[in-house]
């Protein structure tokens, strides 16, 4: 089974939680595989596979406790198949959610459907994957999805420093441990090559305090909000302000360095992993 192969849920109602054990040394196998080789993109899907436990099983359960969790399930909706129709998406007002997020995923070469390919090659090698209940993986999928929808929200690029944002943002809403691994250890990767005294811990941490203090984006239904201004959907999910990464940036630039391409190290194969760009 993959990701074009309809996923059938019966209901959404909370499951048992497995035991999954966290298996660090295999972890640290596969972040030492990131390192050695930046475009292996299945070994970030490895590290989180063998560090996540039971955590988005959990996060699972807290979704369809709700009446906004099971709403979603009810529709059912395939967001590649959304996010990925450009009649669709160029139909809404500029200025939108939706034009902001074309514009984004056309500037880096990404498409929705990309980034389900770069799973479906990993979970061909992982024998658990398709014997997870259906429900949980529709839910996994859904955070898989809406990773890029991410990055225009929070106003995160996708160069080293933005995607480690990203993943601490998220990690504040849904949780993942292997997520948080990769976002701690690529920033600290990424400390390494930015100037002396740049606030790369700092944005890190900035980006984990908005993750905490801002709505989850999974429990809305995106058709309602990739219409509305980009704004006016930050103002209603509660997306604090940033000022850190920008900060990063500004060093970098000072210093004659290109964010963008300056760093390097693991979190820039995992930037590569989540979003690989088509090739031209």
């Amino acid at each position: 089974m993959n990701a074009h192969t309809p996923i059938q849920i019966a209901a959404a109602e909370p499951l048992e939680l497995p035991r999954i054990p966290r298996r660090w040394g295999k972890a640290l196998h596969h972040f030492r595989k990131l390192i050695a080789d930046k475009e292996d993109t299945a070994q970030v899907f490895h590290i989180t596979n063998n560090l996540n436990g039971t955590d988005l099983w959990k996060s699972y359960n807290e979704f369809v406790a709700t009446p906004e969790g099971q709403a979603r399930f009810a529709q059912h909706r395939s967001l590649p198949a959304i996010l990925d129709d450009r009649a669709l998406l160029g139909a809404m007002p500029g200025g939108s959610l939706a034009a902001a997020y074309i514009e984004f995923m056309d500037s880096q070469g990404l498409t929705a459907q990309g980034l389900v390919d770069e799973f479906d090659s990993f979970a061909a090698d992982v024998d658990t994957i398709d014997s997870r209940p259906p429900e949980f993986r529709w839910y996994n999928n859904r955070l898989r999805d809406t990773h890029d929808m991410l990055h225009v929200l929070t106003g995160y690029s996708r160069d080293a420093l933005g995607e480690t944002c990203v993943l601490a943002y998220s990690y504040q809403q849904h949780r993942g441990l292997g997520i948080q691994f990769i976002a701690y250890m690529g920033a600290l990767e990424v400390r390494r090559w930015a100037p002396k005294g740049s606030p790369v811990i700092g944005s890190i941490r900035e980006a984990a305090r908005r993750g905490k203090a801002a709505k989850n984006l999974e429990y809305y239904d995106l058709m309602e909000l990739l219409p509305r201004p980009l704004d006016e959907v930050r103002e209603m999910l509660g997306v604090p302000p940033m000022t850190e990464y920008p900060k990063v940036h500004a060093m970098m630039l000072a210093e004659g360095l290109d964010p963008f391409e300056a760093i390097s190290g693991p979190v820039a194969s995992t930037a590569k992993a989540l979003n690989k760009p088509k090739a031209a």
